[in-house]
């Protein structure tokens, strides 16, 4: 068992959860996606603009994202507060599915750490104000239940994709309300569309979740121009239980 497993697996046998409620717990951040467990944890509760961030196991996943420059970082979601009050997640494609979804945050997470898969979330380090958190809910719930993007994230391994070191410049500017989206993109268009990035700038169509991760890209368009700090946090690993 490696290590940093065996650390997590003692660290959930002494942590109690004595209110009955799904556990959560953020490490502390830093702009890497190893193994180290970086205590001491804190307890998370998910705000509007936090952006999800995680793994996959698939083979398939894994190459692809290799292949098109994204290794490392497969999925992406943004929280938001639903119209009923609620917390949510949205991801275009959740766990390789075809659709777009909005799913309960720390349900979605404990999910994917149950497959096995790492995960981070990168806090907003400014809270939303009202009128930004209305203008991101509106935007992502009118994208609930769209098709994902297939086709078009099948041709970001070509040579016809939205990003390059000079068509990034001219052909991956933000589109709004579109009928399908991959997950990052979604995640790109969100913040636009709440105000959070500036559209002058803003990528969607060439943005992977290893973009989101980092503040620097193997792209040159969006190194120099695109970054989410400082009103975002670095990402820190997410547990279902807490690290000393």
């Amino acid at each position: 068992m490696p290590a940093y497993a065996l650390t997590l697996l003692l660290a959930c046998a002494t942590c109690g959860h004595d209110d009955g409620q799904p556990a959560s717990f953020l490490c502390q951040p830093a702009f890497t996606i190893d193994n180290q467990l970086r205590g001491p944890t804190e307890p998370y509760v998910p705000q509007p603009g936090d952006i999800f961030l995680s793994t996959d196991q698939a083979i398939w996943a894994i190459c692809g994202h290799w292949l098109a420059g994204g290794a490392g970082v497969h999925h992406s979601g943004i929280i938001f507060r639903r119209s009923d009050g609620r917390m949510g997640l949205i991801e275009a494609g959740p766990f390789n599915s075809v659709q777009i979804e909005v799913m309960d945050p720390i349900e979605h997470m404990h999910a994917h750490v149950a497959a096995g898969d790492k995960v981070w979330i990168r806090r907003r380090a400014v809270p939303l104000t009202e009128e930004e958190s209305a203008r991101l809910t509106a935007f992502v719930e009118a994208q609930n239940g769209k098709p994902f993007a297939t086709w078009r994230l099948m041709g970001q391994v070509t040579l016809l994709r939205s990003r390059g070191p000079i068509r990034t410049w001219f052909i991956g500017k933000p589109h709004g309300v579109r009928d399908c989206y991959f997950c990052s993109e979604l995640v790109t268009e969100s913040c636009v569309a709440a105000g959070l990035i500036d559209p002058e700038i803003a990528r969607p169509p060439a943005t992977y979740p290893r973009d989101l991760f980092y503040d620097h890209s193997f792209n040159w368009y969006l190194d120099r121009h695109f970054k989410l700090a400082p009103c975002w946090c670095p990402p820190a690993r997410w547990l279902e239980c807490c690290v000393p």
